[in-house]
């Protein structure tokens, strides 16, 4: 009964080597909520894969990685809550007059809604040959994944677990923390 188990371990420790799952860290017990007016975005990919907590749990994601991406009207909610005090907000926003900018854009998610468009959309390519997104874009062979050389998404809503960026740049960048509960959707 433990060799499955065993295999599956040893299969996801080289697959985690190989950088082959999403985050390079490991993620918070805290998904996110991301929603943007519209994204467009030049060399997109998407594919399936894990990300893994402090704990060394495994959490399945799908990594939605872009070249190139202008988003506007971004905002970011996480909510905590806290013993006593209770529900606790933090919300970021940017890019009201200017877009916000980002180059080598990951975001492994759980849920992504909105209206889209792709230009030269590849659906059901195997996932380790993906070449129109970021260089390290590339999933494990023989997995599902899609990608296109552009992408143009109206109303996005996204759940994320994790986001990285090679460059990220927020202009009219705004914080704040609040009591109760005020998320982005």
């Amino acid at each position: 009964m433990t060799a499955p188990a065993v295999a599956v371990t040893a299969g996801l420790g080289i697959a985690l080597a190989q950088g082959a799952l999403a985050a390079s860290f490991a993620v918070s017990g805290q998904q996110f909520k991301v929603s943007a007016k519209s994204l467009e975005g030049e060399g997109f990919a998407q594919y399936g894969s894990v990300d893994v907590n402090a704990r060394q749990e495994l959490i399945p994601v799908a990594v939605t990685a872009i070249r190139e991406a202008k988003l506007h009207e971004l905002c970011q909610s996480v909510v905590t809550t806290l013993p006593v005090i209770g529900d606790i907000s933090l919300n970021l926003t940017a890019g009201k007059k200017t877009p916000v900018e980002a180059s080598n854009l990951f975001v492994d998610a759980t849920q992504l809604a909105g209206d889209a468009e792709f230009t030269n959309i590849e659906i059901g390519r195997d996932a380790s040959t993906l070449d129109k997104g970021p260089a390290e874009a590339q999933g494990m062979q023989d997995l599902f994944a899609q990608q296109a050389d552009k992408v143009s998404i109206s109303s996005l809503q996204q759940t994320a677990w994790a986001t990285n960026a090679g460059t990220f740049k927020l202009s009219g960048l705004s914080m704040n923390i609040s009591k109760g509960k005020k998320e982005c959707f």
